[in-house]
């Protein structure tokens, strides 16, 4: 069955700060996904991105608010990855976290 995680990553940067970030994150990603395997598509609205990422067959989208304080980012993950959801879940905080730290 899929499932839907949700994380809120606490930030003290400004929107644009934070949203620069996030860019940057996403970039490097891209880059770094299995050498191309991975087709992964991202699209900005102010504050708003709605990600996909599509890797043999399955699809993992994702929808991502830069707020005042703090990034709330949702992902629907197809049912062989809902088993795994509390890990990803974690890793998700923990490198959001790293990637929002006041520098």
């Amino acid at each position: 069955m899929a499932e839907t995680i949700k994380v809120d990553i606490p930030h003290k940067l400004s929107r644009e700060a934070a949203r620069t970030r996030i860019e940057e994150g996403f970039g490097k990603l891209r880059q770094d996904m299995l050498g191309g395997m991975v087709k992964f598509e991202d699209v900005w609205t102010d504050g708003h991105l709605d990600f996909r990422a599509r890797v043999m067959g399955q699809s993992v989208t994702g929808r991502l608010d830069v707020l005042d304080d703090a990034v709330h980012v949702e992902v629907d993950l197809p049912a062989f990855l809902a088993a795994i959801a509390e890990k990803l879940k974690g890793r998700l905080r923990k490198e959001g976290q790293v990637l929002l730290e006041k520098k």
